[in-house]
């Protein structure tokens, strides 16, 4: 698909606020409402835009343990790394995971409570799963950026 530059504007605007209306958000991008809110639907039609969503400041509500940890497997073919994938997903508090080379097999980041959450999650995740050969943490102790938004 290829963007021009009002679906560019659109996209700068709604990393920005997803929040805005149609009617403002048209305003910003210079664009009349009608035209906005198709450019907004095909976009989303598209899978430019995956979703919309709130993000949550972690040190506000509780989980503020952020853990970054690289898995390696014993046996990396696709349908263990998929068995691996399908693991991950399941458990909430994985909130990334990629696949990655060289090195580790994956690389997940995790937002958990504090270290009792971790040591229970990795209980769960890595010790019993057969698959798992060896794992490495890291943990945050500052956040000092965090962005979701990429540039168009």
């Amino acid at each position: 698909m290829v963007l021009d530059d009002l679906d560019k504007r659109i996209l700068r605007q709604l990393q920005q606020d997803a929040s805005l209306t149609n009617h403002a958000l048209a305003a910003q991008v210079h664009a009349s409402p009608p035209t906005c809110l198709r450019r907004v639907n095909r976009l989303f039609r598209e899978g430019v835009i995956a979703r919309q969503v709130a993000i949550l400041a972690p040190e506000k509500i509780g989980p503020s343990l952020t853990a970054f940890v690289e898995i390696t497997l014993d046996h990396q073919a696709t349908e263990k790394q998929l068995e691996f994938e399908k693991l991950v997903a399941q458990e909430g508090a994985v909130q990334q995971c990629y696949r990655v080379s060289p090195g580790p097999d994956f690389v997940l980041v995790i937002q958990v409570a504090d270290m009792p959450a971790y040591h229970a999650l990795a209980h769960r995740l890595f010790a019993t799963h057969a698959n798992v050969r060896n794992v490495r943490s890291f943990f945050s102790i500052l956040r000092s950026k965090f962005e979701t938004q990429l540039e168009i």
